[in-house]
Protein backbone atom coordinates (compact mmCIF):
# COMPACT_ATOMS: atom_id res chain seq x y z
CA UNK A 1 0.00 0.00 0.00
CA UNK A 2 1.67 3.39 -1.14
CA UNK A 3 2.36 5.85 1.83
CA UNK A 4 -0.04 8.31 2.12
CA UNK A 5 1.58 12.19 0.79
CA UNK A 6 2.59 13.83 3.19
CA UNK A 7 1.13 17.23 2.57
CA UNK A 8 1.44 19.41 6.33
CA UNK A 9 5.06 18.55 7.73
CA UNK A 10 5.67 19.41 11.25
CA UNK A 11 9.29 19.75 13.32
CA UNK A 12 11.15 20.37 16.21
CA UNK A 13 14.66 22.31 16.03
CA UNK A 14 17.00 21.97 18.94
CA UNK A 15 20.69 20.61 19.67
CA UNK A 16 20.91 18.32 20.97
CA UNK A 17 17.19 16.41 20.65
CA UNK A 18 17.64 13.02 21.53
CA UNK A 19 15.71 13.85 25.31
CA UNK A 20 13.21 14.91 23.36
CA UNK A 21 9.64 12.93 22.85
CA UNK A 22 8.26 15.57 20.99
CA UNK A 23 8.42 13.57 17.26
CA UNK A 24 6.55 10.38 18.90
CA UNK A 25 3.98 12.38 20.81
CA UNK A 26 2.77 14.67 17.72
CA UNK A 27 3.19 11.73 15.30
CA UNK A 28 0.79 9.27 17.63
CA UNK A 29 -1.72 12.21 18.02
CA UNK A 30 -1.79 11.81 14.17
CA UNK A 31 -2.35 8.18 14.47
CA UNK A 32 -5.45 9.04 16.40
CA UNK A 33 -6.68 11.67 14.52
CA UNK A 34 -6.34 9.85 11.27
CA UNK A 35 -4.41 12.84 9.64
CA UNK A 36 -2.48 10.73 7.46
CA UNK A 37 -1.07 14.01 5.83
CA UNK A 38 0.55 15.03 8.82
CA UNK A 39 4.12 14.01 9.38
CA UNK A 40 6.25 15.32 12.71
CA UNK A 41 10.04 15.11 12.44
CA UNK A 42 13.58 16.19 14.44
CA UNK A 43 15.94 18.25 13.02
CA UNK A 44 18.82 19.02 15.02
CA UNK A 45 20.33 22.29 13.85
CA UNK A 46 24.56 23.32 14.69
CA UNK A 47 23.72 27.07 14.69
CA UNK A 48 20.51 29.22 14.18
CA UNK A 49 22.42 30.39 11.46
CA UNK A 50 21.04 26.87 9.97
CA UNK A 51 17.28 27.51 10.46
CA UNK A 52 16.67 29.62 7.35
CA UNK A 53 17.83 27.10 4.98
CA UNK A 54 16.10 24.34 6.48
CA UNK A 55 12.94 26.05 6.31
CA UNK A 56 13.86 26.91 2.61
CA UNK A 57 14.14 23.00 2.01
CA UNK A 58 11.14 22.20 3.43
CA UNK A 59 8.23 23.83 1.52
CA UNK A 60 5.27 22.14 3.24
CA UNK A 61 6.35 22.86 6.70
CA UNK A 62 3.35 24.21 8.60
CA UNK A 63 4.84 24.62 11.97
CA UNK A 64 8.08 23.98 14.59
CA UNK A 65 8.41 23.73 17.98
CA UNK A 66 11.23 25.35 19.35
CA UNK A 67 13.69 24.17 22.24
CA UNK A 68 17.23 24.39 23.77
CA UNK A 69 19.21 26.32 22.52
CA UNK A 70 17.56 28.73 19.84
CA UNK A 71 14.38 29.62 22.27
CA UNK A 72 15.70 33.31 22.46
CA UNK A 73 17.91 33.91 19.15
CA UNK A 74 15.19 32.76 16.91
CA UNK A 75 12.83 35.90 17.38
CA UNK A 76 15.11 38.14 15.25
CA UNK A 77 13.81 35.47 12.49
CA UNK A 78 10.60 36.14 12.65
CA UNK A 79 7.87 37.86 10.97
CA UNK A 80 5.49 38.59 14.21
CA UNK A 81 5.82 37.41 17.88
CA UNK A 82 2.71 37.01 19.75
CA UNK A 83 2.78 40.02 22.57
CA UNK A 84 3.39 37.23 26.00
CA UNK A 85 5.94 35.52 24.00
CA UNK A 86 7.08 39.27 23.26
CA UNK A 87 7.00 39.98 26.88
CA UNK A 88 8.59 36.49 28.17
CA UNK A 89 11.61 37.15 25.55
CA UNK A 90 11.57 33.48 24.20
CA UNK A 91 9.45 31.34 21.52
CA UNK A 92 8.96 27.68 21.50
CA UNK A 93 6.00 27.52 18.69
CA UNK A 94 6.46 28.62 15.26
CA UNK A 95 2.73 29.02 12.78
CA UNK A 96 3.89 28.98 9.34
CA UNK A 97 1.55 30.62 7.14
CA UNK A 98 1.42 31.27 3.59
CA UNK A 99 0.18 34.58 1.50
CA UNK A 100 0.98 35.19 -2.00
CA UNK A 101 4.26 33.00 -2.36
CA UNK A 102 5.53 34.68 0.91
CA UNK A 103 6.24 32.67 4.16
CA UNK A 104 5.27 34.28 7.31
CA UNK A 105 6.59 33.12 10.54
CA UNK A 106 4.88 33.81 13.66
CA UNK A 107 5.98 33.16 16.98
CA UNK A 108 4.29 31.97 20.53
CA UNK A 109 5.41 30.97 23.45
CA UNK A 110 3.18 27.67 25.25
CA UNK A 111 6.03 26.96 27.64
CA UNK A 112 4.01 29.39 30.32
CA UNK A 113 0.59 27.77 30.41
CA UNK A 114 1.71 24.09 30.40
CA UNK A 115 4.25 25.12 33.28
CA UNK A 116 1.18 26.96 35.08
CA UNK A 117 -0.90 24.07 34.66
CA UNK A 118 0.98 21.71 36.15
CA UNK A 119 2.60 23.61 38.67
CA UNK A 120 -0.61 25.59 39.88
CA UNK A 121 -2.49 22.48 41.61
CA UNK A 122 0.21 21.70 43.92
CA UNK A 123 0.25 25.48 45.76
CA UNK A 124 -0.48 26.26 49.28
CA UNK A 125 -0.41 29.66 51.00
CA UNK A 126 2.97 28.99 52.34
CA UNK A 127 4.68 28.57 48.70
CA UNK A 128 5.18 32.12 48.21
CA UNK A 129 8.67 32.25 47.55
CA UNK A 130 10.59 30.30 44.28
CA UNK A 131 13.92 29.32 43.96
CA UNK A 132 14.40 28.88 39.77
CA UNK A 133 17.68 27.32 38.57
CA UNK A 134 18.50 28.71 35.19
CA UNK A 135 18.52 31.57 32.76
CA UNK A 136 17.81 29.93 29.79
CA UNK A 137 14.79 30.17 27.46
CA UNK A 138 12.87 27.66 29.74
CA UNK A 139 13.27 29.59 32.51
CA UNK A 140 11.97 33.15 31.27
CA UNK A 141 8.27 31.38 30.45
CA UNK A 142 8.74 30.33 34.53
CA UNK A 143 8.99 33.55 35.33
CA UNK A 144 6.69 34.87 33.66
CA UNK A 145 3.57 32.32 35.35
CA UNK A 146 5.11 32.71 38.54
CA UNK A 147 4.75 36.11 38.25
CA UNK A 148 0.97 36.27 37.13
CA UNK A 149 0.72 33.73 39.57
CA UNK A 150 2.23 36.38 42.42
CA UNK A 151 5.02 34.26 43.64
CA UNK A 152 8.17 35.74 44.16
CA UNK A 153 11.72 34.68 42.28
CA UNK A 154 15.09 34.50 42.96
CA UNK A 155 16.73 33.42 40.12
CA UNK A 156 20.20 30.91 40.48
CA UNK A 157 22.87 31.04 38.13
CA UNK A 158 27.15 30.70 37.72
CA UNK A 159 27.54 34.34 37.35
CA UNK A 160 24.67 36.21 35.84
CA UNK A 161 23.55 39.52 36.99
CA UNK A 162 20.59 39.94 38.67
CA UNK A 163 20.97 36.54 40.30
CA UNK A 164 22.52 34.29 43.27
CA UNK A 165 25.09 32.39 42.92
CA UNK A 166 24.43 28.20 43.91
CA UNK A 167 27.34 28.77 46.60
CA UNK A 168 24.97 30.95 47.61
CA UNK A 169 22.45 29.07 48.62
CA UNK A 170 22.23 27.76 52.32
CA UNK A 171 19.36 26.80 54.90
CA UNK A 172 17.89 30.42 55.32
CA UNK A 173 17.49 30.46 51.38
CA UNK A 174 15.94 27.28 51.35
CA UNK A 175 13.83 28.03 54.19
CA UNK A 176 12.86 31.32 52.60
CA UNK A 177 11.88 29.20 49.11
CA UNK A 178 9.47 26.75 49.00
CA UNK A 179 9.22 25.97 45.41
CA UNK A 180 12.19 24.82 43.63
CA UNK A 181 12.28 24.81 40.09
CA UNK A 182 15.29 23.30 37.80
CA UNK A 183 14.69 24.92 34.69
CA UNK A 184 18.51 24.02 33.26
CA UNK A 185 18.93 20.54 31.39
CA UNK A 186 21.28 19.38 34.06
CA UNK A 187 20.33 15.67 34.56
CA UNK A 188 18.33 15.16 31.42
CA UNK A 189 18.32 11.67 29.02
CA UNK A 190 21.87 10.98 28.47
CA UNK A 191 23.46 12.64 31.50
CA UNK A 192 21.22 11.41 34.16
CA UNK A 193 23.94 10.74 36.67
CA UNK A 194 24.23 14.55 37.37
CA UNK A 195 21.85 17.40 39.13
CA UNK A 196 21.41 20.82 39.86
CA UNK A 197 24.62 22.01 42.47
CA UNK A 198 21.83 22.81 45.24
CA UNK A 199 22.04 21.82 49.05
CA UNK A 200 19.81 18.91 49.11
CA UNK A 201 19.48 18.52 52.82
CA UNK A 202 17.18 21.27 53.44
CA UNK A 203 14.53 20.22 51.66
CA UNK A 204 11.23 19.69 54.07
CA UNK A 205 8.34 18.20 53.44
CA UNK A 206 7.11 21.53 52.55
CA UNK A 207 8.65 22.16 49.62
CA UNK A 208 7.88 21.78 46.06
CA UNK A 209 10.66 20.42 43.56
CA UNK A 210 9.61 21.06 40.10
CA UNK A 211 11.89 19.30 37.16
CA UNK A 212 11.01 20.78 33.82
CA UNK A 213 12.82 17.57 32.36
CA UNK A 214 10.63 14.80 31.63
CA UNK A 215 13.46 12.22 30.49
CA UNK A 216 14.15 10.60 32.58
CA UNK A 217 10.71 10.72 34.95
CA UNK A 218 12.40 10.79 38.18
CA UNK A 219 16.19 12.81 37.59
CA UNK A 220 18.39 13.02 40.41
CA UNK A 221 17.24 16.34 41.52
CA UNK A 222 13.60 15.06 42.57
CA UNK A 223 14.94 12.12 43.52
CA UNK A 224 17.08 13.59 46.24
CA UNK A 225 14.59 16.38 47.09
CA UNK A 226 11.71 13.11 47.20
CA UNK A 227 13.89 11.52 49.91
CA UNK A 228 13.41 14.80 52.17
CA UNK A 229 9.68 14.44 51.84
CA UNK A 230 9.42 17.13 49.37
CA UNK A 231 6.24 17.02 46.82
CA UNK A 232 8.25 16.10 43.54
CA UNK A 233 7.00 16.92 39.80
CA UNK A 234 8.79 16.55 36.98
CA UNK A 235 8.42 18.25 33.27
CA UNK A 236 5.70 15.90 31.50
CA UNK A 237 2.63 17.39 32.84
CA UNK A 238 3.90 20.80 31.26
CA UNK A 239 5.06 19.34 28.22
CA UNK A 240 2.07 17.57 27.19
CA UNK A 241 0.20 21.04 28.21
CA UNK A 242 2.20 22.89 25.79
CA UNK A 243 1.56 20.47 23.19
CA UNK A 244 -2.09 21.11 23.42
CA UNK A 245 -1.67 24.57 23.54
CA UNK A 246 0.70 24.80 20.54
CA UNK A 247 -1.68 22.02 18.83
CA UNK A 248 -4.50 25.05 19.03
CA UNK A 249 -2.43 27.33 17.89
CA UNK A 250 -1.33 25.40 15.09
CA UNK A 251 -4.77 23.73 13.56
CA UNK A 252 -7.15 26.33 15.41
CA UNK A 253 -6.10 29.86 15.44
Amino acid sequence: MPRPLINRLFSIIGNPLAQSYSKTYWNEKFAERKMTDCLYEARELKTIQDFIPYLDSKPNLHGLSVTIPFKEVIIPLLDEVDPVAQEIGAVNCIKIERSDGKRILKGYNTDWVGFTESLKPLLKPCHKKALLLGTGGASKAVIYSLSKLGIEITQVSRSKPGTIRYEDIDEKVMSEHLVVINATPVGSFPAVNKCPDVPYQYFTPEHIAFDLIYNPIRTLFLQQAELKGATIKNGWEMFTGQAAEAWRILFSL
